[in-house]
C-alpha cells in the first residue's frame, strides 16, 4: 500500500506586503508646464485646483494589527525548551523538515530507558529522557511553505515502492550534533542498515530536487534515547558507555524487545505530519 496521509493538520495564516509608492504633484507655473509637455504629458492648466492633502490615518487604524503581528513574532527563548538552541533562526514562512521512520515505545522499553538513564545520571546529571523515538533519514532543513505540497508528492512518488522490514537497535553509542552544542545517548542499529541506506537513497534525490542538504555519508542509523545541552561526550564514553551497553544486553527479552517491525516513513514540516505506509 502506498500513499501520503496527513497526520496532523495545521492552519498557516499567508500575508502580502505593500509599501506605498511615492507621487509627486505636478506644478501649475509655466516652467513646469513645459517641462511636462515636453515630457509628453499633460500639463497643469493655469488656475487649476491643486491635490487636497491626505488625512492623517487614525491611531485606531495603525494599531488594528499590531496586536496580531506581535503574536506572530517569534521570540527565541531557549530556557523554555531546556537550553536547546536552534540550528537556524526562526522566520516566518519557512518550515522545519525533516524525514524518519517512528519508532513506538512499549512498555518494557520504557523500562529499560528508566535502567539506562538512572545510570547515566551517575555521569551526567542533566541527561533528559526523549518525548518521541523515531530513526532519521535526513537532517532538519528548511522549506518554503509553498515547497511543501509538491515536496511531499515527490517523497510519496520515490517512497512508494518499498517494502516492509525488521531492523534491530541494540548497540548503545553517544552522539553530539553538528554544532557540539548538545549530547545524545542512542542506540544504533545493527540489523537493517541495507534498508535504510536504500531509503535514504531515495530521499536524498528528492532533497536535490529542492536544492536541499543530503543526509550525512556513512550515516549512522539510531533512535536516541535521552539528551543534554552541550557536548558532554566524553563523560559518557568509555567506561560509562561499556556500562551502559551491559545493562542493554543483560535486560531481559532484549534482542526481542529492541527489533521494531518498518512500517511506514514521516516527514514532519512545522506541525504538519505525512505518513508514507510501506508495501
Amino acid at each position: 500500500m502506498s500513499g501520503a496521509t496527513m497526520l496532523v493538520g495545521y492552519s498557516s495564516s499567508s500575508s502580502g506586503s505593500s509599501s506605498p509608492s511615492a507621487s509627486g504633484d505636478e506644478g501649475g507655473s509655466p516652467a513646469a508646464q513645459e517641462v511636462a509637455t515636453q515630457a509628453g504629458k499633460p500639463a497643469s492648466l493655469p488656475g487649476a485646483s491643486t491635490a487636497a492633502p491626505r488625512l492623517p490615518v487614525p491611531d485606531s487604524v495603525l494599531n488594528m494589527f499590531r496586536d496580531q503581528e506581535e503574536k506572530e513574532t517569534v521570540v527565541d527563548d531557549c530556557s523554555k525548551h531546556g537550553g536547546r538552541v536552534r540550528t537556524f533562526a526562526h522566520e516566518r514562512g519557512n518550515w522545519a523538515t525533516y524525514i524518519y521512520v517512528p519508532y513506538e515505545a512499549q512498555e518494557d522499553f520504557l523500562d529499560l530507558l528508566q535502567l539506562l538513564l538512572a545510570h547515566a545520571h551517575t555521569h551526567v546529571a542533566s541527561l533528559t529522557a526523549a518525548a518521541e523515538f523515531h530513526i532519521s533519514l535526513s537532517q532538519s532543513v528548511i522549506l518554503r511553505h509553498h515547497w511543501i505540497n509538491p515536496f511531499v508528492q515527490s517523497l510519496k512518488e520515490r517512497l512508494s515502492s518499498f517494502h516492509r522490514f525488521v531492523c534491530r537497535a541494540d548497540q548503545v553509542k553517544i552522539y553530539t550534533n553538528d554544532t557540539k552544542t548538545r549530547t545524545f545517548v542512542g542506540l544504533e542499529i545493527s540489523s537493517g542498515h541495507s534498508q535504510f541506506l536504500e531509503l535514504v537513497s531515495e530521499v536524498d534525490k528528492v532533497m536535490e530536487e529542492f536544492n536541499l542538504a543530503p543526509f550525512y555519508k556513512n550515516p549512522s542509523f539510531h533512535l536516541s534515547l535521552a539528551w543534554c545541552v552541550g557536548n558532554l561526550s566524553e563523560k559518557l564514553e568509555g567506561q560509562c558507555l561499556q556500562e551502559l551497553q551491559e545493562i542493554v544486553d543483560g535486560f531481559e527479552d532484549s534482542s526481542y524487545l529492541l527489533r521494531s517491525h518498518v512500517t511506514e516513513v514521516r516527514c514532519k514540516s512545522g506541525k504538519k505530519v505525512f505518513s508514507f505506509p510501506l508495501r
